[in-house]
């Protein structure tokens, strides 16, 4: 069988295109590499920012953009992708057990933040322990949090925090910021944001909630306790794009290069979420890259 679209993916970007696959009569397969439907949405607490439904649970929200996937006929399969081959107008999509050919796929592969690897931090996750500011800030307000990183990402996150909080620690392990200096210069100007240098986090404590963080200063070998209602990891984060490479056309971080549209380098070859350069990494954008994505799929089926 050839498909007319493979969906490799099944994260918000991922089963909104397989909803829109289905809406246009494409014969579709969604590769489901994680096991579950929803992406990094599952491990989210509440969402809050997602329109019409605030506070909606992150599981509940994985949970019925499957369902809606279901309900429209859409065909999964649970596989990890080895490889994507191009064969001009069908592709091949490689898995450990089959290899499958169709007409268009769309990469929805996601992106994975890193992680500091500690106790406390998995068994805290949506409970304390975020990798988005802008999506749980809001749930912090006027508590104390730590953001744990020292480059941009990190810098503009605790600016962020400080509009919302009433304290934020910003813990980097070193003694100078990589943040571009002028986020330095915002961050040296707001009081209720204190640095901790030359610090790690080694643990995160907590019964059902994040309660404090053990922090050892890595120059003088000392530990302490800081309290604090919530940690922000912002130590970096890896689009899960290696496998498609050199074949598809990436910037330097290894984001699969396309706008809106979805249009990669590569004709017949989409690519929808976190996956893909672009400014904002949400879950309302990734919805509106799928649909996209088969837009521009359904285009080129009649260029």
């Amino acid at each position: 069988m050839i498909y007319d679209l493979i969906i490799i993916g099944s994260g918000p970007a991922g089963l909104t295109a397989a909803i829109y696959a289905m809406r246009a009569k494409l014969n579709t397969l969604v590769i489901e590499e994680s096991g579950a439907s929803g992406g990094q949405v599952l491990t989210t607490y509440e969402v809050d920012n997602y329109p019409a439904l605030p506070g909606i649970g992150g599981f509940e929200l994985g949970t019925k953009m499957r369902e809606h996937a279901d309900k429209m006929g859409a065909s999964f399969v649970d596989a990890t992708v080895m490889e994507l081959i191009n064969e001009g107008k069908t592709k091949k999509v490689v898995t450990g057990n089959e290899t499958y050919e169709t007409r268009s796929v769309i990469i929805a592969t996601g992106a994975s933040h890193a992680k500091l690897n500690i106790p406390g931090e998995e068994t805290l996750a949506g409970m304390g322990v975020s990798y988005c500011a802008t999506c749980d800030g809001a749930f912090f307000k006027n508590r104390t949090t730590a953001v744990v990183g020292g480059g941009d990402v990190a810098v503009e996150d605790a600016i962020f925090l400080s509009r919302l909080c009433k304290k934020v620690y910003l813990i980097h392990r070193r003694d100078s910021l990589r943040a571009a200096q002028i986020l330095q210069d915002n961050l040296r100007e707001i009081h209720n944001i204190e640095v901790i240098w030359d610090s790690v986090v080694t643990q995160i404590q907590g019964e059902e909630q994040v309660e404090k963080l053990i922090v050892k200063n890595v120059k003088k070998e000392e530990t302490s306790e800081l309290p604090v209602d919530g940690i922000f990891i912002a130590v970096g984060i890896h689009p899960n794009t290696a496998r498609f490479q050199p074949l598809l056309k990436t910037d330097k971080a290894g984001y699969i290069t396309a706008d809106e549209t979805g249009v990669t380098n590569v004709p017949g070859i989409f690519v929808a979420g976190d996956a893909r350069t672009k400014q904002l990494r949400q879950i309302v954008t990734a919805v509106s890259d799928g649909a996209n994505a088969v837009t521009s799929v359904q285009q080129y089926f009649i260029s």
